[in-house]
C-alpha cells in the first residue's frame, strides 16, 4: 500500500497552521519580533526589563490519556498529561533565556458526564507537585490557581491547558534573529531516561498526537470511544491502525498506550546550566513543538538550514510512520523525530554544551549548520535523514 499523503490535514489538523499566522499578521509582534515568544513591555515598567506571558497545553493526548484511563483503570496517566501543558510552556520560556521566577495557572475544560471529580483531583494536584518538582531543579515556579470549565456541549472529553507569566532583564533575552549562516545547530534528544526522569521517555512529546492516535491505534476504538474523535472525519482515517493501547514494544519494555503518553520532557536543568556559561554567546534556541523538525524555519532570516547529523529514529516514530503508513517528509514535519530542543552558535563552545547535556544523561551532538540561503531573505531547510533527503521551505 502506498504511504499516506498529507495525513494530519486530512485528519483536520495544519502543522504550518497558515490561517493562524495569517490572523496574526497585523498583531504587533512585541519588543523581540525575531524572538520565539512574545515578548513585552515590563508590567512595573522598569526600562530594563520585560514581561512574558504564554499559553499552551497537552492538546489531543489529553483525549489519549482518557482511553487508556478507560482501558486499564490507571488513573495516574493524568498527571504526565499535567507535565506536558507545563512543559510546553516552560520550555518556550527558556527559547528566549527565561529561567526565573515563573508563575502557573492551570485551564483546564471537561465534559463532567465522562470526567468525574476524581480525576480532576489528580489533575489540579499534580500541577502543586509538579511545580514544587521543578523548583528542586533549580526554577522558582509557583501555581497561582486556575479554572476549571464544564462545558460538554463544547468538549467531549478533557482538555488541559496552561499559562505561564515570568518577567526578565532585556539583556538577557535570547533573540532567534541572531542566528546566524555559520552557526551550528546542537540537538537535546527528546528519549532516554534523563537524571531527573523517573521513568524511561519514548521522545514523542505533545505534539502531533493526532496523527500518532489514529495512524497508530486499531479501528475496534471507533465503536468504543466515539467521544474521541472528530465525527466530521472520514471513517477510514479514524483509529486505522495495527496496534491496541496495551500491546508491547520490542525492546523497549512500554506499552503502546505508555509510550505515546510518554511525558513532554523538560530541558529546564541543561538550558539552566548552559546559560549560566553562555548566555551571551547562544544565538537561538528552538523548541521542535508544532512544525517538528521544520519549526525552525519560522527564525532568523535568510538562513539555509541543513540537519545532516541527525540522532537514530527512535522506536516510537518508526511504529508511527510503519502502522499508519504517513510519508516520511511528513513524519518530519508533525514529530520531533529524537531531539526536541536546538541551540544555534558557534562551534566553538559545541564541546562545553554536549558536556552539560551528559551531565543530566542526556544525549546530544551537532545536528547540523546553518549557511546563507540560496534566495535573498527565505530561510530553507534541508533534512538528510536515514529514510531519505527532504527539504522544506
Amino acid at each position: 500500500m502506498a504511504e499516506n499523503n498529507n495525513l494530519y490535514k486530512k485528519l483536520g489538523v495544519s502543522s504550518k497552521k497558515e490561517d493562524v499566522h495569517n490572523a496574526l499578521k497585523s498583531i504587533d509582534k512585541g519588543l523581540f519580533p525575531g524572538a520565539f515568544c512574545k515578548i513585552i513591555e515590563d508590567i512595573d515598567n522598569r526600562e530594563n526589563y520585560c514581561s512574558v506571558f504564554h499559553a499552551d497545553g497537552a492538546g489531543t493526548k489529553a483525549s489519549l490519556a482518557y482511553m487508556y484511563y478507560k482501558e486499564t483503570g490507571d488513573i495516574s496517566i493524568f498527571k504526565g498529561i499535567v507535565r506536558d501543558a507545563m512543559v510546553m510552556n516552560l520550555d518556550d520560556f527558556l527559547c528566549i533565556g527565561a529561567t526565573g521566577n515563573i508563575y502557573f495557572s492551570n485551564n483546564l475544560g471537561r465534559n463532567s458526564q465522562i470526567i468525574r471529580g476524581d480525576v480532576i483531583e489528580t489533575i489540579i494536584k499534580e500541577y502543586y507537585e509538579y511545580s514544587e518538582k521543578l523548583t528542586t531543579l533549580g526554577l522558582n515556579v509557583k501555581m497561582c490557581g486556575g479554572e476549571t470549565a464544564d462545558i460538554g456541549d463544547l468538549v467531549k472529553t478533557l482538555v488541559v491547558d496552561a499559562s505561564a507569566f515570568t518577567t526578565m532583564k532585556r539583556e538577557d533575552i535570547i533573540d532567534a534573529s541572531n542566528i546566524k549562516p555559520n552557526d551550528i545547530i546542537i540537538g537535546l534528544a527528546s528519549y532516554g531516561k534523563a537524571s531527573y526522569e523517573d521513568e524511561y521517555n519514548s521522545g514523542i512529546g505533545s505534539n502531533g498526537l493526532t496523527l500518532a492516535r489514529h495512524g497508530v491505534l486499531s479501528h475496534k476504538y471507533y465503536e468504543k470511544y466515539p467521544e474521541c474523535y472528530d465525527q466530521n472525519l472520514d471513517e477510514k482515517f479514524v483509529f486505522f491502525g495495527k496496534y491496541d493501547l496495551t500491546d508491547m514494544i520490542d525492546g523497549l519494555n512500554l506499552t503502546i498506550g505508555k509510550a505515546l503518553l510518554s511525558p513532554t520532557r523538560t530541558y529546564a536543568p541543561v538550558i539552566k546550566d548552559i546559560l549560566k556559561e553562555h548566555r551571551k554567546e547562544i544565538h537561538g534556541i528552538i523548541h521542535n513543538t508544532g512544525g517538528g523538525q521544520a519549526k525552525i524555519l519560522k527564525f532568523g532570516k535568510g538562513i539555509k538550514y541543513v540537519k545532516n547529523n541527525l540522532f537514530m529514529i527512535p522506536k516510537i516514530f518508526k511504529l508511527i510512520q510503519r502502522s499508519s503508513e504517513t510519508q516520511w517528509k511528513e513524519m518530519f514535519s508533525v514529530f520531533n523525530m529524537g531531539h526536541r530542543m536546538e541551540l544555534l552558535c558557534n562551534e566553538s563552545i559545541a564541546h562545553e554544551i554536549i558536556k552539560i547535556a551528559k551531565k543530566y544523561r542526556i544525549d546530544s551532538k551537532i545536528i547540523g549548520y546553518c549557511e546563507k540561503s540560496p534566495i535573498q531573505g527565505k530561510n530553507i531547510l534541508e533534512v538528510k535523514a536515514e529514510f531519505g533527503s527532504f527539504t522544506y521551505d
